[in-house]
């Protein structure tokens, strides 16, 4: 997961550079080779592979529960970080460059695998309504981040996600701001917490919450006409501990996500969700990771 990145950069100022330097003027040219971030493993090419379950709703609105493989992978070559972005990956194009500044940006392309309403449709009468298609989703994503806002080693990262449907299966358009805050705890262990909300334009709403005349039909659900708005807010916590006791020297680590979203506007109020389901939406992760 990315907390092992974020937590190796986090933590690679010494600690000595909490305090005043005392001669700053005789010394300026030591100290800043002093402070310069110790990386680790970080520092060049790295990447990170890992393997990990999932638990969360059958279908978005769900209030049925299914279990999933969560499998991972991220890492940088070249200052070119990339990484999972749901069932998806995005490439942060903006080079890193070991850069020491307090405000970074990010920019680049990301893809994601829309599998709602797929497969694992426990209810029987959301199943009644008929599977939708594999929806692949073209995008961007955006963001600024600021190191020590609370303290030397944290971050406070606003981003900003869009992306389109080119595959057909809902045609429509997504927009997810977000702003995470990290911040290790010790050389070993990582948390962040992170809010979010998307917007959906109207073909997307209407593919996952409209239901049609020979849908209300099949399901005994009424009739409902989705449009574009708001679709869900939350939040989630992630955290992680290198088993090495140390982030930077890559290796073994664990990590757990909670997450919790609520459906909002006429993703709330479809029968799938208001008659069928629950708009609050839980998800829980948790795996193992090696970086190297």
């Amino acid at each position: 997961m990315k907390f092992a990145h974020l937590a190796a950069a986090a933590l690679a100022l010494p600690t000595f550079a909490l305090a005043q330097p005392l001669s700053a003027q005789t010394q300026e040219s030591e100290t800043a080779k002093a402070d310069a971030p110790d990386r680790g493993v970080f520092a060049g090419y790295w990447l990170t592979l890992g393997i990990g379950a999932g638990y969360g709703p059958s279908y978005e609105g769900s209030d049925d529960y299914v279990l999933f493989p969560a499998p991972i992978a991220q890492g940088s070559v070249s200052g070119f970080d990339f990484g999972a972005r749901g069932p998806g990956l995005y490439v942060d194009l903006v080079r890193d460059g070991n850069s020491d500044r307090n405000v970074k940006f990010l920019a680049g392309p990301l893809v994601r695998v829309r599998l709602d309403r797929r497969s694992d449709i426990k209810d029987p009468v959301v199943r009644a309504l008929g599977k939708e298609d594999v929806a692949v989703e073209l995008g961007a994503t955006a963001g600024v981040s600021f190191s020590k806002v609370l303290n030397p080693f944290d971050t406070l990262t606003l981003s900003t996600d869009i992306q389109w449907d080119v595959a057909g299966a809902h045609g429509g358009r997504l927009i997810s701001p977000g702003i995470s805050y990290s911040t290790p705890l010790s050389t070993a262990i990582f948390t962040s917490l992170s809010l979010s909300a998307t917007h959906v334009d109207a073909d997307y709403a209407d593919t996952y919450y409209s239901i049609d005349a020979a849908g209300s039909a099949a399901s005994g659900l009424p009739v409902f006409d989705a449009g574009s708005g708001w679709k869900s807010y939350g939040a989630s916590f992630l955290g992680g501990v290198d088993l090495s006791g140390d982030a930077r020297d890559g290796g073994w680590a664990v990590f757990g996500l909670v997450s919790y979203s609520r459906l909002t506007g006429d993703a709330k109020r479809s029968p799938v969700t208001s008659i069928r389901g629950d708009a609050d939406q839980w998800f829980l992760a948790g795996g193992v990771s090696y970086t190297f």
